[in-house]
Order: structure tokens, then C-alpha cells, then sequence
């Protein structure tokens, strides 16, 4: 057995036993109908706790016991962490506001079968729902973030399940001069 192959069985293993036993992770009533991808155990309805912010379009969460990092599908952040590159513009502050919505929080999860399950670096590709208290079944924490200017919409490979909505969200963000495409916010910068 590959060692991918013996890692995504453990995370499915760990995932199933957490889902049972976790008194962390939150679960709404009113949530969709749970979907589980049996590729990562991952439920759609369940809510797992952030564990760790690490930029804007990265997290880490807790399944059962296990820590698993997560990238965002369809959302790209200036970098603020990547060693081979410098701070980019508007980078600090994407990843401020992915701190102060997703720190302590739990958020559900959504993956996309248009999509690879990990990316090249062994990051989960999900979409987030951050919670809300206007709708229980959270806010699509991705496009939240295209939205008021604190990153672009990414397609890596294939077109994606909510791209179009992401594309119109960066259009209406740009329009509106919201966050890095205000006027002057990355003036001196390159």
C-alpha cells in the first residue's frame, strides 16, 4: 500500500473515530443533509474546530484527534508565509481577517469532486463555512474573502464547482475598489 494511500486511510480512520467521539465539534440541526466523502471521512454537516489560521487561504483544523491542513478551493491571498517569497501586498492584512473570523471558531467543510482531494503539498482542498448567526449552515468563508477585496478567485487546474460566483464576487470587489484593489493600497509596492 502506498504511503498516500496509508495516510488517507488513517485520516478516514481517525476522522470516523473523532466524528463519534468528539465533544468539540459542533453540529447544527439545521444543516444540509450530511454528505460524507469517503475518500476523507468528512462530513459536510459536521462543523470541525480551526486549530490554526495560518494565512488567508490556509487553515488548519482538528478531526478527532488528528490536525489536518486545509487550502481553500477558488480563493488565492497575497503570500505572508511562504519563505520563498516576500510579504506581498495586502497579504498582512488577509490573513488578520482570516484570524479574526476563523480563530476559536469551527467551520464546516465542503469538497469538490471537480477538484483533487489534496494538492501537491498534502493540503485538503475545501470549500469553508465559517458560522453565522444569519444562517445556520455558516458563510461561505471563500468567497467572503474575493468578496471584500482580501484576495483574488484561483482556478488551479479545472474549472470549479462555485468559480462563476467567485469570479462575479472579485468583479464586484474590484468595481467597489474593496480592499487590495482600493485606490493606492499597494502604492510602492511591487
Amino acid at each position: 500500500m502506498s504511503k498516500k494511500m496509508q495516510r488517507s486511510l488513517l485520516l478516514l480512520i481517525v476522522a470516523v473515530i473523532g466524528a463519534l467521539t468528539s465533544a468539540q465539534a459542533v453540529q447544527y440541526a439545521s444543516a444540509p443533509a450530511a454528505q460524507i466523502n469517503s475518500s476523507t471521512g468528512i462530513s459536510s454537516s459536521q462543523w470541525y474546530p480551526v486549530k490554526k489560521v495560518i494565512d488567508g487561504d490556509t487553515i488548519d483544523i482538528s478531526i478527532g484527534a488528528s490536525t489536518t491542513r486545509v487550502r481553500l478551493i477558488g480563493l488565492d491571498t497575497p503570500e505572508v508565509v511562504d519563505p520563498r517569497k516576500p510579504v506581498q501586498c495586502f497579504g498582512k492584512e488577509a490573513s488578520d481577517e482570516a484570524k479574526k473570523i476563523l480563530t476559536g471558531q469551527s467551520v464546516r467543510l465542503e469538497t469538490d469532486p471537480t477538484q483533487s482531494l489534496y494538492d501537491k503539498y498534502g493540503r485538503l482542498l475545501a470549500y469553508v463555512y465559517a458560522p453565522s448567526n444569519a444562517n445556520p449552515d455558516g458563510v461561505l468563508f471563500n468567497e467572503f474573502m474575493i468578496s471584500e477585496g482580501y484576495g483574488h478567485e484561483y482556478t488551479y487546474d479545472v474549472p470549479y464547482k462555485y468559480q462563476k460566483e467567485f469570479k462575479a464576487a472579485e468583479k464586484s470587489a474590484r468595481e467597489a475598489g474593496k480592499g487590495l484593489w482600493a485606490p493606492g493600497a499597494c502604492a510602492g509596492q511591487s
